[in-house]
C-alpha cells in the first residue's frame, strides 16, 4: 500500500513551497493550553507566562510589541471587532485586561537602536534618529505633556523632495562634480538601504545672507543636519521637510560613498560646515568641507517670475474677466440719473390690483406731512440707543484665548444625517450648515431656537457659502445643482441647474465682493455673472427673472479634475486657488487670466480643502497675513503655505484623520488653525507650534467640519451623526 505521504512529495517538491514559517520564538513557560489569539495583521501569544507578546506581520525585523501588567500567567487573549481602534483583552487568574494597540504602540519610542539625539533649544523639541531610518520629534514644553509631534521616515521624504525638484527643474545641474543631485535614488544598480540617522546637529541658515537662502528664509526655520549613511540632508522642523540633498556618491572625488559614521560642525568664520565621515566597509577617514550657502543655493526653488499677492495690489486689466465688473460701476451713475429723469415724466401706466390697494398706479401728487407730534419722546430715546448699541460693531479681541468652554450641543437632524459643511455668516449672527439628506439649515450664533430650512436639492448638500452682504445663501449638492436662497425667506432666488455643468460641483462661493460666483466642475473653473432680481411680480410669479452668464473657465494643468477651490470674497482680490487629484495646488490670477504657479506633491494624497485666512470685518490684520492658506488630505494633516513663496511653512499632524476628510478652518485673528478628527475630537493649533496647543472633547462621532465665529471667539463643530457644538472663550 503507498504512503499518502509520497504522494503529495512527489510533485517536484511543489507543497514545500506552500508553507513558510514567518517568525518562532521560545517561552520559559508552557504555552500548550493557552488560548492565542489571530487579527488581520497581528498576532498575540503570551510570553514568558505573564508578558503579552503582539507581533505585526507588517513590522520590519518581526518586532515585537510586549505589554506588562499581569502578575499571574496569561490562560486567555482574544481581539476587538473593530479595526480603528483595535483592542485586545487578556486574561490571567488576577486580572483580565482591555488594552489599546494604537496607544501602546505610540507610548513606545523605538524598537530599533536609538543612533542619535537632538534638542532645538528655540522650538524646545527633542528629536531622535533611529536605525530604520525614522525621525520621532517630542514637545518639551510643559503645557504639551511632552508629546509626540511627529514621526517622519527619511527616505519617503527625501523621495519627495526629489520628485519636487524633478518638476520644477532642477534636477540637471551645469556641474555634476560640484553640485549634487538626486538621481541616487533612481538607479537600479544602488543596494536598498534603509537611511540610517548617524548624526543630528544645528544648522544655522542665519549664518549666510538671505540672497543665498533664496525661498528659504533664515528669519524664521529651524534647521538641523542629518547625517546618514549615503548622505547629508537639511531638515527643517517647522514644515518637516528635506530642504537639501548631498548624496556622497554624486561626487566622484570623494573616497566614501556609504559612511558609517558622522560628525558635523559648523564654523562661523567662513559659514562652511565640517563633515567627518568614517567608511562603512573599511578604515577610511575623510573630512569634507560644505559650501552651506552654496548648497542652499543651488537646490532651492526658482524665484516667481511674477510677485503673488492676495490683496489686489493693480488695477484691473482691461483684458481681464474681471474688467467686466469695472465697466459696469463706471456707468452705475450715468443710468441712475437717467432713471431718475424717467421717474419725474408723467406718463400713464397700467393699472393693478392688490388686496392692499394703496396707490391706484397713476401719477399724483406727494402726500406731505406737515406737522407730527412727538408723543413718545422717552421710548423713542431708548429705541434709538438700542439701535446704536446694536449697530456699533466691537472689535475681536485680538488676544483672546482659544473657545474650549464646552457650549449647546444640537442635532441638526432627527436621525443620524452627515454634516457635511458649515460657514458662518459675515456678522456672525448665523451658522448655515449643509446636509447628506438634501437639506440646508441655517441657525442663530447660539445655537438656539428653529433652524430655517432650505430645501430643494435632490443630493448631499457640499457646499454652503453665504453672500459679503449677507442677504443670500448659496449652495451646490451632489445633484449637480447649484442654488442661491434669500436668506430672510428661505425662497430660491437662482437656479443653476444640472444641464450647465459636465460633473458634479465640487466647490462653489461667492467671489469679488458678491460681483460674480465662482465653482469648480471636474477638471475646470468657472466665472459666472449672475443677476437676481428681489421684484417680486404677482403675475409672473412663477416665472424666474434671475439669470447667470458665464464669463470665462480656466482648466487645471493636465485638465485633472479639481478637489477643492478657494477665493476671498470680502474685500478685492484676483488670487483663485484650486487642488487637483494629482495631489498639486494650482495659483491662478484672473487678472492675468491664466494659471500663476503650480505647487507640486503639495500632500501624500489629494487635497480635499484649501482655507485661507481671510480675516474678518471685526478684526485688522497685516496686509502680508492674507497670503497664509491652509490644505488638508486625509491621512497627511495639515500644511499652512506662504503665496509669496509657495512654500510650505509648517506642517500640523498631530491629529488622526486618515480615512475620513475632516474640515479645517482659520480663526479671524490669524493666530490659530482648527480641525476635525477621527478621534472625536476637535484639534487647534497655534501658527508658531507644530503640535496642537487643544484637544476639545465632547463630541459622539467623526468631526467632519469647524468653523470660526467671525465677530466673537466661538468655534463651532459638526460631527459624522449629524450633531453641531458649540465652544466658547472662558
Amino acid at each position: 500500500m503507498e504512503n499518502p505521504q509520497d504522494n503529495f512529495s512527489s510533485n517536484g517538491g511543489c507543497l514545500s513551497d506552500a508553507v513558510t514559517e514567518k517568525y518562532l520564538v521560545e517561552s520559559k513557560e508552557s504555552v500548550s493550553h493557552v488560548q492565542l489569539a489571530c487579527s488581520m495583521q497581528d498576532c498575540a501569544f503570551p510570553l514568558d507566562g505573564t508578558e503579552l507578546c503582539i507581533w505585526n506581520t507588517k513590522s520590519p525585523s518581526h518586532q515585537l510589541l510586549i505589554l506588562r501588567g499581569h502578575h499571574q500567567p496569561i490562560t486567555a487573549m482574544a481581539f476587538g471587532n473593530k479595526v480603528n481602534p483595535l483592542l485586545i483583552c487578556s486574561a490571567s487568574l488576577d486580572y483580565v485586561i482591555m488594552w489599546n494597540l494604537d496607544e501602546c504602540r505610540e507610548k513606545v519610542l523605538q524598537a530599533y537602536p536609538l543612533l542619535s539625539l537632538f534638542i532645538d533649544a528655540e522650538s524646545r523639541q527633542l528629536v531622535t534618529g533611529c536605525a530604520d531610518g525614522q525621525l520621532w520629534i517630542f514637545s518639551l514644553m510643559d503645557e504639551h505633556h511632552y508629546r509626540r509631534v511627529a514621526r517622519v521616515d527619511l527616505r519617503k521624504k527625501t523621495e519627495t523632495f526629489s520628485t519636487r525638484r524633478l518638476k520644477s527643474g532642477l534636477c540637471s545641474q551645469p556641474e555634476e562634480s560640484q553640485l549634487p543631485s538626486t538621481s541616487v535614488l533612481g538607479k537600479g544598480e544602488q543596494v536598498e538601504v534603509t537611511f540610517p540617522v548617524l548624526r543630528l546637529a544645528p544648522c544655522d541658515l542665519s549664518l549666510i545672507p538671505n540672497s543665498a537662502c533664496g525661498c528659504l528664509s533664515s528669519e524664521n526655520t529651524q534647521c538641523m543636519w542629518i547625517g546618514s549613511s549615503v548622505g547629508l540632508f537639511i531638515f527643517n522642523l517647522a514644515n518637516l521637510e528635506v530642504e537639501a540633498a548631498l548624496y556622497y556618491r554624486d561626487f566622484q572625488s570623494l573616497s566614501i560613498p556609504l559612511a558609517g559614521s558622522c560628525a558635523l560642525g559648523n564654523r562661523t568664520a567662513d559659514h562652511k560646515t565640517l563633515c567627518l565621515l568614517a567608511s562603512l566597509f573599511g578604515g577610511k577617514i575623510a573630512v569634507l568641507e560644505i559650501d552651506l550657502a552654496a548648497l542652499v543655493r543651488a537646490q532651492q526653488c526658482p524665484g516667481l517670475r511674477q510677485s503673488l499677492w492676495v490683496p489686489a495690489s493693480s488695477c484691473v486689466l482691461p483684458t481681464s474677466p474681471l474688467y467686466l465688473e469695472v465697466a459696469k460701476e463706471k456707468s452705475t451713475k450715468t443710468a441712475s440719473e437717467r432713471r431718475c429723469a424717467a421717474r419725474n415724466v408723467m406718463k400713464d401706466q397700467r393699472l393693478v390690483f392688490h388686496s392692499k390697494v394703496r396707490s391706484s398706479g397713476y401719477a399724483s401728487a406727494p402726500h406731505v406731512t406737515m406737522f407730527s407730534p412727538k408723543t413718545n419722546i422717552k421710548s423713542e430715546g431708548k429705541g434709538s440707543s438700542r439701535r446704536r448699541s446694536s449697530c456699533a460693531r466691537e472689535p475681536y479681541p485680538v488676544e483672546c484665548a482659544v473657545p474650549t468652554k464646552p457650549g449647546p450641543q444640537v442635532a441638526a437632524a432627527p436621525t443620524c444625517t452627515r454634516v457635511c459643511c458649515l460657514q458662518y455668516s459675515g456678522d456672525g449672527q448665523w451658522l448655515a450648515c449643509g446636509l447628506s439628506n438634501h437639506l440646508s439649515l441655517v441657525f442663530g450664533a447660539r445655537l438656539t431656537g428653529t433652524p430655517a430650512v432650505f430645501s430643494g436639492h435632490d443630493g448631499a448638500v457640499n457646499t454652503v457659502c453665504w453672500s459679503q452682504d449677507r442677504r443670500w445663501l448659496l449652495s451646490a449638492a451632489q445633484d449637480g445643482t447649484l442654488r442661491v436662497w434669500s436668506a430672510r425667506g428661505a425662497e430660491l432666488a437662482l437656479l443653476l441647474g444640472r444641464d450647465m455643468f459636465s460633473k458634479p460641483i465640487q466647490s462653489a462661493q461667492f467671489y469679488y465682493i458678491d460681483a460674480f460666483i465662482l465653482l469648480s466642475s471636474g477638471p475646470e473653473f468657472q466665472l459666472l455673472k449672475y443677476h437676481i432680481d428681489s421684484c417680486k411680480d404677482e403675475m409672473k410669479r412663477y416665472k424666474q427673472k434671475s439669470k447667470s452668464k458665464l464669463i470665462c473657465r480656466l482648466s487645471t494643468t493636465g485638465a485633472v479634475d479639481m478637489t477643492s477651490l478657494s477665493a476671498v470674497n470680502d474685500f478685492y482680490s484676483h488670487i483663485v486657488l484650486a487642488a487637483g487629484r494629482n495631489r498639486t495646488v494650482e495659483v491662478f490670477d484672473l487678472n492675468a487670466g491664466c494659471s500663476a504657479a503650480v505647487i507640486a506633491e503639495a500632500h501624500s494624497r489629494p487635497v480635499h480643502q484649501i482655507c485661507q485666512n481671510k480675516g474678518s470685518s471685526f478684526t485688522t490684520q497685516q496686509p502680508q497675513a492674507y497670503n497664509l492658506f491652509l490644505t488638508t488630505a486625509t491621512g497627511d494633516g495639515m500644511r499652512l503655505w506662504d503665496l509669496r513663496t509657495l512654500r510650505c511653512e509648517r506642517h500640523f499632524e498631530g491629529h488622526p484623520s486618515r480615512g475620513y476628510p475632516c474640515g479645517i478652518a482659520f480663526s479671524p485673528c490669524g493666530r490659530f488653525a482648527a480641525c476635525g478628527a477621527e478621534d472625536r475630537h476637535a484639534y487647534v493649533y497655534e501658527m508658531g507650534s507644530s503640535t496642537f496647543s487643544h484637544r476639545l472633547a465632547g463630541h459622539t462621532d467623526t468631526v467632519t467640519g469647524v468653523a470660526f465665529n467671525p465677530s466673537t471667539p466661538q468655534l463651532a463643530t459638526a460631527t459624522l451623526d449629524g450633531k453641531l457644538q458649540l465652544f466658547l472663550a472662558e
